[in-house]
């Protein structure tokens, strides 16, 4: 469900020859995930903390690894649905702090053309192989000049977010929009 790590699958490095690593720009990146219920009403949340990186890889290769704040995931103007969704019945980051995605290697060319990078998503502690669907790029060097942009959806079942079946589907719709900076991560 966190389609929103996934997305972060999808940062360029190839155009970017000199650069071994770039990391995702924490203050211009966000990711957003979007639950319905049984009767279709949008309940849309966002993930306000995430760390990421893109790491060169030989043969114009590259690798992503995201990672997800669970404790603090926001419903905007929600408070009871934001503690919720932080609760044991849906991320339950009290126990799984993070939601992390680390990609298969993949082309740079994703990044410009768009196209699917598939990669280990982990939430509550449980890893799937998941697809991170990301847009033809509309810029020259996206992640600086223009948002990297990714969708995903995932079943919340195969994580062990089994809480509220009765009102809540199946789905969970990730969207990352990702801007970039060069150098390591900071934690």
């Amino acid at each position: 469900m966190v389609w929103i790590f996934i997305l972060f699958s999808v940062l360029p490095v190839s155009w970017a020859a000199a650069q071994q690593r770039l990391t995702l720009d924490s203050v211009h990146s966000y990711f957003e995930f979007e639950v319905r219920t049984r009767l279709g009403q949008s309940i849309d949340g966002v993930f306000p903390r995430l760390e990421g990186e893109v790491v060169s890889l030989p043969e114009g290769r590259e690798k992503v690894r995201l990672h997800l704040y669970a404790g603090d995931a926001v419903i905007p103007g929600r408070t009871h649905y934001t503690d919720w969704v932080r609760g044991e019945h849906f991320f339950d980051a009290q126990h799984y702090p993070t939601i992390e995605f680390e990609s298969q290697p993949y082309s740079s060319r994703v990044m410009l053309q768009g196209g699917k990078i598939s990669g280990s998503l982990t939430i509550r502690g449980i890893s799937r192989e998941e697809t991170l669907q990301i847009q033809p790029a509309a810029c020259a060097r996206p992640g600086y000049d223009c948002d990297l942009v990714g969708t995903g959806v995932v079943l919340r079942e195969r994580y062990g977010i089994d809480g509220w079946r009765l009102i809540l589907g199946n789905r969970v719709t990730f969207r990352w929009h990702g801007r970039l900076i060069e150098g390591p991560p900071s934690h």
